[in-house]
């Protein structure tokens, strides 16, 4: 049986604060959420300025990325490549770079899911509130 770390209220915090500052330091006004192991959501903001739809996105990517264990950014790849199949996975939304597994002594141990700006912009936010755990 293995342990597996979890994600404190205090490390949600952290991460938030951390992605909120880089999207702060950019200019760009996005939704940030994170969701544990298992996709349930934790934390939900959406900076001033950003679109209503990105408090739906971001949480579908912070979900995906938990669930499948990897970066959505995979999977927009694979359906571009023409696995189109992989649109019928239940459960899995918001297919698109943003979604960012955090992983701790090699367990998916949550994600975070960034939506408002350019996918790839959406996951540097993501990478970087990971970044402030320091793992």
């Amino acid at each position: 049986m293995k342990t597996q770390a979890t994600l404190e209220l205090s490390d949600i915090k952290q991460i938030a604060a951390a992605a909120e500052a880089e999207a702060l330091r950019n200019g760009w006004a996005v939704a940030i959420a994170i969701a544990d192991a298992g996709g349930h959501p934790l934390w939900l903001q959406r900076l001033d300025g950003c679109a209503p739809m990105a408090a739906y996105v971001a949480p579908a990517k912070a979900r995906s990325a938990a669930l499948g264990r990897r970066e959505t950014k995979n999977f927009e790849e694979m359906i571009n490549n023409g696995r189109t199949s992989f649109l019928s996975v239940p459960e899995l939304q918001a297919l698109m770079e943003g979604g960012v597994p955090i992983v701790k002594d090699g367990q998916c141990i949550g994600a975070v899911g960034v939506s408002g700006v350019k996918s790839m912009q959406d996951a540097q936010i993501a990478q970087a509130g990971i970044a402030a755990l320091g793992l």
